[in-house]
């Protein structure tokens, strides 16, 4: 495997059912995930992250100011903005030239907000750091695999500040990813694509950090209610499944970036 890209493809090891889904997983098997590292040359983080059939683009830029309300607080600021490219999905969608919708509002806020959490924004200086997720394929899961995606982008470009004396050491203080699992025909299942995700029951969002602290638990009934042991149960399984991502993003964070571009 080329230096800077790293695949998994292993289920989780907690399967009890023998269900298969559709495209073959197990009801607690991520999709196959791939990180490419350095996918672009020209922003100091670069990650394109491949979840199966959602393809998102990850870059992190840093700028030498901050907004104007945030300046007299002395701190950092760290910011996501996301869209969809207009072939993401089966019909075109028109860009967002104007005016931005609501879904991706709630989007590029939950992305910001996943990334503050495991920053120390004091040790930025006034300085943002700018994480742009743009969907080149959409299949389902496209927030949770942006977070998953910035994050490792957010990594590389905090050290290339560093290495330009930009700030110390301990700028990014924990690990952070997001996985869906969903209520399905009366199944859990993890990570769910759009075929799972238009049918769900229930659709739970799930943003931690590798300190084991949620950021984010977006658990919404569909077309279904549900119990406080069936969120429980969905965050376990959405818990395993963080844990292999974490993993993943740490197996590409150690290999050498293989530039792109």
């Amino acid at each position: 495997m080329p230096a800077g890209r790293y695949a998994l493809h292993k289920p989780a090891a907690c399967v009890t059912n023998v269900l298969m889904r559709h495209d073959g997983r197990q009801p607690d098997q991520l999709r196959p995930v791939q990180i490419l590292r350095g996918f672009t040359r020209s922003a100091p983080g670069s990650v394109l992250i491949r979840a199966g059939h959602t393809h998102v683009f990850c870059t992190a830029c840093i700028e030498e100011l901050v907004p104007d309300w945030r300046e007299p607080s002395g701190l950092g600021w760290v910011t996501a903005e996301y869209d969809m490219l207009p072939a993401a999905t089966g019909q075109r969608r028109p860009r967002s030239r104007t005016r931005v919708d609501g879904r991706t509002q709630e989007v590029q806020r939950l992305i910001g907000r996943s990334l503050r959490a495991v920053v120390d924004l004091a040790k930025l200086g006034l300085r943002t750091i700018t994480l742009d997720c743009d969907v080149l394929q959409a299949d389902g899961g496209t927030r949770t695999a942006a977070i998953t995606g910035a994050y490792v982008a957010l990594c590389d470009a905090v050290s290339a500040g560093q290495r330009l004396g930009l700030w110390g050491s301990g700028v990014v203080t924990a690990g952070v990813a997001g996985v869906s699992v969903g209520l399905v025909d009366g199944e859990l299942l993890l990570d769910l694509d759009y075929s799972e995700d238009a049918r769900a029951a229930v659709d739970c969002n799930l943003v931690m950090t590798t300190a084991g602290q949620w950021v984010e638990v977006q658990a919404t009934a569909e077309h279904a209610t549900y119990t406080t042991a069936d969120l429980t149960r969905m965050m376990e399984l959405g818990r395993r499944g963080l844990e292999q991502l974490f993993a993943l993003q740490t197996a590409a964070l150690r290999s050498p970036i293989q530039p792109g571009g």
